[in-house]
């Protein structure tokens, strides 16, 4: 018969509670393994966003104009 090891494994652990400065430890240590954009990139982002929102307002605009003045000339109409 095997004897049981007392060595635990990471699933066992993942219940156990973990104290405050340990989350914060792992957090800093997940941060330093993210990629950052550059600058360059960031603002790149920034013009396709802002260029997108526009267009897409723009079209909503004319959509709400058309279509309120198409119901308005139905409302005459019916009249």
């Amino acid at each position: 018969m095997p004897e049981k090891s007392n060595d635990r494994s990471p699933r066992e652990d993942k219940g156990k509670k973990r104290s405050v400065a340990d989350y914060f430890k792992d957090c800093k240590s997940e941060f330093k393994k993210i990629i950052w954009p550059t600058k360059k990139l960031t603002f790149r982002n920034m013009g396709v966003v802002l260029s997108t929102v526009v267009v897409s307002s723009i079209f909503v605009g004319l959509l709400d104009y058309g279509l309120g003045t198409l119901f308005s000339t139905i409302m005459r109409i019916s009249k």
